[in-house]
């Protein structure tokens, strides 16, 4: 009775829509059935919106993994006080969770061509970022937009694991006569690997599946596959949703690797933790 609510909730929003989505990439518009939606997959403008979403996507799952990571280690560090590791965490919370409209309209204020941080770099320092070729319409401009909910989700994920570290392997390590280096490599990597690898894996599912905050930021003008997607269901120019529909089952199908892969790695971290 507790989950009956939450079962039709998930049957409604989820699996009958995700139904609704791999039927119609295998119709066409009158619902007969058809290979050909799922050929539109290799024509050149899909091929190139897949390769675009999954370079944006997993720089930003990379640089957001690496650099939250960092942070999660030193967070743990003996000589954080609490209420800066408290706070940090809680802004991680927060921010992960900000993206869409409000973040696309933060950073075109922040280093768009007029933005604050712009103006200030060209006035008080001479340096003119976009004279040196950057543009916050472009890859490296949506991956830093990206890396702003990227990096906090990073810190959520690794921070159970990086906790779960025990200061008396660091102790036995030193008393066998091994150097900060050797620890870190030879125990504090190969068990904190698993979990940073799952979560570099669920960052790219999430950064691959973002389509509002690409949409406000860039509009068309990087080839996405979330905006071709939703430009083939609804636009104007470009409208066939049977298509679409095969371009979301693509999607469906690397985020699904994404996930089976890092739940995988997840339950065997937890298992070598225990």
């Amino acid at each position: 009775m507790g989950i009956g609510p939450f079962a039709v909730f998930a049957l409604l929003f989820l699996v009958l829509p995700t139904a609704g989505l791999f039927i119609g990439a295998f119709q066409d518009a009158e619902g007969n059935f058809t290979l050909a939606n799922i050929a539109g997959l290799m024509t050149p403008i899909v091929a190139n919106a897949f390769r675009q979403s999954i370079i944006v996507s997993g720089a930003s799952a990379i640089l957001g993994a690496v650099i939250g990571l960092a942070i999660a280690m030193a967070l743990a560090g003996p000589g954080i006080p609490r209420f800066i590791r408290d706070g940090l965490l809680t802004l991680s919370g927060v921010a992960s969770n900000f993206a869409g409209v409000p973040l696309a309209f933060a950073f075109l204020a922040t280093i768009g061509r007029l933005g604050l941080v712009t103006i200030l770099l060209r006035d008080l320092l001479g340096i003119d970022i976009y004279a040196a070729g950057f543009t916050i319409l472009g890859t490296t401009g949506l991956t830093l937009t990206y890396l702003y909910f990227q990096l906090p989700l990073m810190v959520l994920l690794i921070m159970p694991a990086v906790d779960g570290l025990k200061k008396e392997w660091g102790e036995a390590s030193a008393m066998l006569g091994a150097t900060p280096w050797q620890h870190a490599w030879r125990i504090t990597a190969p068990i904190l690997f698993p979990s940073f690898a799952g979560a570099a894996l669920l960052l790219f599912a999430n950064g691959f599946g973002a389509v509002a905050t690409a949409f406000a930021l860039t509009g068309s003008f990087i080839n996405l596959v979330t905006i071709l997607l939703f430009a083939e269901i609804r636009g104007e120019v470009l409208h066939d949703p049977n298509l679409g529909y095969a371009l979301a089952f693509g999607m469906v199908a690397i985020t699904a690797v994404c996930n089976i892969v890092y739940l995988r790695l997840r339950a065997f971290s937890a298992r070598r933790f225990r």
